[in-house]
């Protein structure tokens, strides 16, 4: 079954961006029969779609930048290396991967999606044996958790206040949801947990006793150097040097963020974990020049991501554009999933829907905005709980990106592996997870 889903995928999975290419035609052509849309009125939502996510595809790229620049800091490198003698077997090696990789995902997805890799680097340089495909698709597994974790952008917008939220919901939620809802649920904690385990099994046990692809460890040195200071620095390279400057805007970030959480009782939001990551990196690396060059550096990574979002934003465009037919294809599909919904089955069926348009809407703001409009109003003329409505889409667009290589470009950068090397071992963790978090949130909504 694993040579299969490795064969499939490298032989029908196209590179990224003309996956993006191809699901633009798909989403364009569904959407002129199935909402009576011309061909003019698709293009019209396509071009005008593609700006439409330029702020929160800052932020996106600010978590991965972010949390990769933290993890390239000396200190979380000493960890990592560490951590990397531990396991002594193939099998341990993909398994404490994927645990770490899942778990650093679970507390910031830009963070785990770099460590994971920048971990399994380490594994692979230090032992022999082990399969390296294996151990970079074992690295991205752990992404599947993000958006039920603590960076979960849907679950964080949920619990930011403002208009914005009430505006996207038709009105439906005028407060806040706490992240104690969603995130902090224990229905959630515990579909984490089996999600964690599960996939820390089946990657161990897909290693490959034969025909094991292994790389040559001099191809991973590290190339990173500390920045070279001159003999006699002049007041400028002196500044871009001070530990003091970088302590003091580390510890105003600080007093902010103990200000916002204690005394302002805000929410845990995107741009709250932004900051965190950011000034934690900061203080890591120690001086405002290290930074700099650890910040252009995991910047390097977001180029793929860049590229493709106003892509994505441009299929989103498509999927909610309304023609004179006065339908969308998004609302289409979510009316499809609550018609044969029951308050039982609603959550999983959202869930699906999720899983589905993720494939052509990579993106928590892109689910949102089809969505939360939607799914809210019919999940409380059925009596969900709006938590609940929410992890649901959060988890299905977490679990088809196992699937969906748009995420995975950062990593495979760095690991200089394709797409296509390391989606047929994804293909094996959606099947299993999808069990899981289906019966997790069946059990969620009794």
């Amino acid at each position: 079954m694993i040579k299969f889903c490795v064969k499939l995928v490298q032989r029908w999975l196209p590179e990224p961006f003309v996956f993006a290419i191809i699901l633009t035609l798909i989403a364009a052509v569904l959407a002129m029969p199935i909402c009576h849309q011309t061909p003019v009125e698709v293009v019209s939502h396509w071009g005008s779609g593609m700006w439409g996510l330029l702020a929160f595809s800052m932020q996106m790229a600010l978590v991965l930048v972010s949390g990769s620049a933290l993890a390239s800091a000396p200190a979380v490198k000493r960890v990592v290396s560490a951590l990397a003698s531990v396991p002594k077997t193939p099998a341990a090696a993909i398994a404490i991967v994927t645990l770490v990789s899942a778990l650093a995902c679970w507390l910031n997805w830009g963070f785990g999606l770099i460590v994971g890799v920048i971990f399994a680097k380490e594994i692979a340089r230090k032992l022999a044996g082990v399969d390296y495909r294996l151990l970079i698709a074992s690295a991205y597994s752990g992404f599947v958790v993000w958006h039920a974790g603590l960076s979960g952008s849907i679950p964080l917008t949920m619990a930011t206040p403002g208009d914005a939220l009430a505006m996207a919901t038709n009105g439906v939620l005028t407060a806040p949801v706490p992240v104690s809802q969603t995130i902090l649920d224990p229905h959630n904690l515990v579909m984490v947990l089996l999600v964690i385990i599960s996939i820390t099994a089946v990657n161990s046990l897909m290693h490959p006793r034969r025909d094991v692809v292994t790389v040559d460890p001099s191809l991973l040195a590290d190339d990173s150097a500390a920045p070279v200071r001159a003999a006699q620095p002049t007041p400028a390279e002196r500044m871009e040097h001070s530990r003091p400057l970088a302590w003091v805007v580390s510890i105003l970030g600080v007093a902010y963020l103990l200000f916002h959480f204690v005394f302002d009782h805000g929410s845990l939001d995107l741009n709250s974990v932004i900051m965190i990551f950011l000034f934690t990196g900061l203080l890591l690396h120690g001086t405002p020049v290290a930074y700099v060059r650890a910040f252009g550096k995991a910047a390097s990574g977001a180029s793929g991501i860049i590229l493709q979002f106003p892509f994505y934003a441009g299929i989103m465009g498509i999927i909610t554009g309304v023609g004179a037919s006065g339908i969308c294809l998004g609302t289409v599909l979510s009316d499809a999933c609550i018609s044969i919904s029951t308050p039982t089955s609603y959550p999983l069926f959202t869930f699906l829907c999720a899983a589905l348009l993720n494939m052509f809407v990579p993106s928590g703001g892109g689910h949102w905005a089809i969505q939360a409009p939607i799914m809210f109003a019919a999940g409380a003329d059925l009596g969900v709980d709006p938590g609940l409505t929410g992890t649901a889409i959060a988890w299905g667009d977490a679990w088809t990106n196992l699937i969906q290589p748009f995420w995975a470009l950062p990593a495979l950068a760095i690991a200089k592996l394709s797409a296509k090397d390391i989606m047929g071992y994804c293909l094996i963790d959606m099947l299993v997870t999808g069990v899981i978090i289906c019966g997790g949130l069946l059990v969620w909504a009794m």
